[in-house]
């Protein structure tokens, strides 16, 4: 069974389409890949949805199970009816392993995604086998700098998003992806996010908070785009050399998202890390 993406990503594993049912809500997601091997979950950045990993789809499915989720509020999980905001994800992806049949999973999260992946392994440490973070940063320290460089990022998209939705996810995919077949494809990504959608953004600041002496237990990757902003990748080395058993990896050629602008090499990275955790 072939599955062609809205962008012209064409995908040849069979993805089936689930669905986690909450009270007044429903989480979408998608399992692909091989059975009865490691388990992949990948969470998205803001305002884009499981689409966003349709390049890695394929390459990983070949030898491991493989989950995408439209967080809540993004993609086909739309928050309508409830007061749940982001940071209720955590609880999300607990539930859809169980349903699934995993105790444990390898975390991807990239943006958002990574802060996400962070919050459930911060409350779940024994489910996560180990964590890739793409253009994130350590959520349990004080984050000033990058707090105050979202805060003008955050007010000039809402501002944007106001007047105009198309006009906000194509300022979004400009900021996100440096080529433009990425932010092609980082666009299309977006086109479920709705005005409503950012409701369930409060959450973050559940998410980010400045905990004392939190110590990783787990394998970590630390990646980030050749050209995403230079905060980012100073955070990015600072935070790895923090953290035991971990590694750092710039992309080249890729700005923020450098999953969607340069999908081989972060494929084979990620393979790389997750295959040394084998040996």
């Amino acid at each position: 069974m072939k599955v062609k993406s809205e962008f012209n990503v064409q995908i040849k594993s069979i993805i089936e389409h689930k669905t986690l049912k909450r009270e007044n809500y429903e989480i979408h997601y998608f399992v692909s890949g091989k059975e009865n091997s490691d388990l992949i979950t990948f969470l998205h950045p803001a305002y884009s949805d499981h689409r966003a990993f349709d390049q890695q789809i394929d390459f990983f499915s070949k030898n491991y199970r493989v989950i995408t989720i439209d967080l809540i509020g993004h993609g086909l999980s739309k928050a309508n009816g409830t007061k749940d905001k982001i940071d209720i994800s955590l609880e999300h992806i607990d539930k859809i392993l169980e349903i699934e049949g995993f105790n444990k999973t390898h975390l991807v999260g990239v943006s958002m995604g990574s802060l996400i992946a962070q919050f459930f392994a911060l409350n779940y440490p024994e489910k996560v086998k180990s964590m890739t973070v793409l253009g994130g940063y350590n959520i349990n320290e004080n984050n000033k700098r990058v707090a105050k460089a979202q805060r003008s990022a955050i007010f000039s998209m809402v501002f944007r998003a106001i007047f105009s939705m198309n006009s906000f996810r194509k300022k979004v995919a400009e900021l996100t992806c440096i080529s433009e077949r990425g932010q092609a494809l980082f666009y299309e990504t977006t086109s479920f996010y709705e005005r409503r959608s950012f409701m369930v953004m409060p959450g973050l600041q559940n998410v980010i908070k400045d905990r004392e002496k939190i110590k990783t237990r787990y394998p970590s990757l630390i990646l980030a785009g050749e050209f995403d902003i230079q905060l980012i990748k100073e955070i990015a080395e600072e935070w790895q050399a923090e953290i035991d058993n971990s590694k750092y990896y710039m992309i080249k050629d890729a700005g923020h998202c450098a999953n969607i602008d340069n999908p081989d090499l972060f494929n084979r990275k990620l393979e790389t890390f997750l295959a040394g955790l084998k040996e």
